[in-house]
């Protein structure tokens, strides 16, 4: 069955964009074994944007790039395929793919038979250069219906940036993932920003149809395609993954595997988040409280009338996600610069002291026991960082 829980893999875009090839794949494919990224969840492998020539052939079909691609996409699959991965590629609703080749707009069930033939198993389907006169729904649909006519096992990858507001029909036309945002960057703002739009949408994702809060920038460290911007801290990239699994959403790794740091590696490969994403029960996570800070005015905006505080909103988050087996995830986030104190009150999860029950609690980052916490819980979250708890209820 496909997408039972949020496909996991390797997406070639926000480090490489158009500079692939088959060597690169294949090292790609290695690494993902030999350093343990398969045997932690990540089966996909995909190709994204830039594989074509810029024509297609005398039949109609598009054409890999022989430069880069010089034994066929076949070869490219059947390897991958040996290693034990699943193999992903991409293409576009639209008339030309946001590079500028070949899409599949009225080439759909053509190219979902070639995509077949070749031994595709995951298809990133994105939006770029989309007619204005066209309709969305039934374009992705039709895509949805080409794959499904070829008799493979193919996950459909729907990536509109919410168009049409896609969330609310993109499960009922048969996408796997969908995205409803604007592309990621390797920068804090434009991670947070992105899981900060889907707050109000986390509740349509489920088994078979997961959003997709787009490929992960983690250890990306400002080198590669997607790198705009402030480069991420150890401590954003830490908010980044686990706010990725808090969410359920897939996670697709963008950096370049071959060369990570051990922290880094290390945070991918961690086996208490992938857990909270891979949960059997893929619920959303609840957001038990926003709150402001007061933070020093900086001296130029100082004056004999203004206060010496000012308040900044929506910067501390407090998050609960019901797992299976009677678990719990309570998170901690500090989108502020500063060390601050985020507290859970443990009423507001449904659990007030009267009922006799607490909280065991772990660090889900050191392995730390916490011990029985009743009542209530205080983190110390540093600037742009992250604290979560995997928990058990239990009588105290």
């Amino acid at each position: 069955m496909i997408a039972v829980r949020p496909p996991m893999g390797w997406n070639s875009w926000n480090t490489f964009g158009k500079d692939i090839d088959e060597a690169l794949i294949f090292q790609i494919a290695d690494t993902m074994v030999e350093k343990g990224y398969l045997a932690a969840g990540y089966e996909y492998l995909v190709i994204d944007d830039c594989w074509a020539l810029k024509e297609r052939d005398e039949n109609g079909d598009l054409v890999p790039d022989p430069e880069k691609f010089p034994h066929g996409m076949k070869a490219v699959a059947d390897y991958v395929h040996s290693k034990g991965l699943r193999f992903g590629m991409y293409s576009c609703a639209g008339i030309l793919t946001c590079a500028g080749y070949p899409s599949s707009y009225d080439h759909e069930f053509r190219d979902a038979a070639l995509f077949a033939e070749w031994g595709v198993d995951y298809l990133k389907y994105d939006y770029c250069n989309f007619p204005k006169n066209a309709d969305g729904m039934n374009r992705y649909h039709t895509m949805s219906m080409a794959l499904k006519a070829t008799g493979r096992e193919i996950c459909f990858a729907a990536c509109n940036w919410g168009a049409e507001q896609s969330w609310n029909w993109m499960r009922s036309i048969g996408a796997h993932t969908y995205r409803s945002t604007g592309d990621i960057f390797d920068n804090y703002r434009s991670f947070m920003g992105i899981f900060q739009s889907q707050l109000e949408h986390f509740s349509q994702s489920g088994p078979y149809c997961f959003n997709d809060l787009d490929m992960l920038t983690v250890g990306m460290y400002n080198k590669g395609n997607a790198a705009i911007g402030k480069p991420c801290t150890d401590g954003e990239y830490r908010m980044q993954f686990s706010l990725w699994c808090l969410a359920g959403s897939p996670l697709m790794i963008g950096a370049d595997i071959r060369d990570m740091t051990p922290q880094m590696e290390g945070l991918l490969l961690n086996q208490r988040l992938i857990e909270v994403d891979q949960d059997r029960e893929c619920r959303p996570p609840c957001l038990l409280g926003r709150r402001s800070v007061a933070v020093p005015v900086p001296k130029e905006e100082k004056a004999d009338a203004v206060e010496p505080l000012k308040i900044v909103k929506d910067k501390l988050y407090t998050f609960i996600k019901h797992l299976s087996d009677n678990r719990f995830v309570i998170a901690y986030y500090n989108l502020h610069e500063e060390e601050q104190e985020i507290s859970c009150i443990f009423a507001d999860a449904g659990v007030p002291y009267a009922s006799g029950y607490g909280f065991q609690m772990e660090d889900m980052f050191t392995g730390e026991d916490l011990g029985v916490v009743r009542d209530y819980h205080i983190a110390v979250v540093p600037g742009h960082d992250c604290r979560l708890y995997r928990c058990r209820l239990v009588r105290a």
